[in-house]
């Protein structure tokens, strides 16, 4: 295993994961959140992440296990691990109360008019907290992906990173209009993204002594599967919240473009 690919694994994921600070920075400079830039952002993720899982991560993940286990053992297991994916996601997803889901992020223009409360400051507790939770797979995944090719790892790096950023706005904003404390809003926003480094390291210590093409093929199909469905459930609609429906799709057709570009370029 190339260690150098460990530590830009390691490297990449700890980014990705504190890019939710530089959501937090929003509380220190602007009143407002410029909606029609975060639904392009959003729009831009989701193209990323869904052209690397049908175009890249889904076909290698088939190659790689038809190679290993045989054609049609090597489809069956590959489909299983796409869907798998998209299964592991979603039962997370479901467990996870609709009131504080953020997936159902609101206008952030909303809690410039509410009242500083303990209830609000509840809310951006509670949404850090539940973004952890969603981070932890993509540090796994983003951290998997470096190892086995760093151009796809940094692909994927810089599409987490992005959809990181609303996130990080969506914790910092009801923190600090429930506190008036910038620095309080700006160090939740940072520690709901430490759990990117922290699914690296499981990663690291419990999968990287099992690492072989079967394996490989395995988290690529169910990595694949997570990202078609973050992208689905959670980048394209919040994407449309924040913006206008064409807004997000002009995102998303130019993190398509952008991506394809970038992976010939980084190949």
């Amino acid at each position: 295993m190339n260690l150098e690919n460990i530590w830009l694994a390691i490297g990449l994921t700890t980014l990705a994961g504190l890019s939710t600070g530089i959501g937090g920075l929003t509380v220190l400079f602007f009143k407002r959140t410029n909606t029609k830039l975060l639904s392009l952002a959003l729009g831009f993720s989701a193209g990323v992440m869904i052209y690397i899982s049908f175009v890249e991560m889904f076909f290698d993940s088939r190659n790689l296990l038809m190679a290993t286990l045989g054609e049609k053992i090597g489809v069956m297991v590959n489909l299983l691990s796409f869907f798998g994916g998209m299964l592991f996601i979603a039962i997370i997803d479901k467990l996870v109360p609709a009131a504080e889901n953020p997936h159902e992020i609101e206008d952030a223009a909303h809690y410039s008019d509410s009242n500083k409360s303990k209830n609000l400051f509840r809310t951006g507790i509670l949404t850090a907290i539940i973004i952890a939770i969603h981070n932890f797979p993509e540090g796994m995944a983003t951290f998997v992906s470096s190892i086995q090719r760093p151009s796809l790892g940094i692909a994927i790096a810089i599409a987490v990173a992005i959809h990181n950023i609303p996130e990080g706005i969506s914790v910092a904003i009801p923190i600090y209009f429930a506190t008036g404390d910038k620095k309080k809003a700006l160090g939740w926003s940072l520690l709901s993204g430490l759990t990117e480094p922290l699914g690296a390291l499981i990663a690291y210590l419990i999968l990287l002594p099992l690492l072989n093409d079967t394996v490989f093929g395995v988290l690529f199909g169910a990595i694949a599967g997570i990202m078609v469905f973050i992208s689905l459930d959670e980048l394209l609609p919040t994407a449309e919240e924040y913006g206008e429906h064409h807004l997000s799709i002009y995102g998303l057709v130019a993190g398509m473009i952008v991506i394809a570009i970038s992976l010939q370029i980084l190949n």
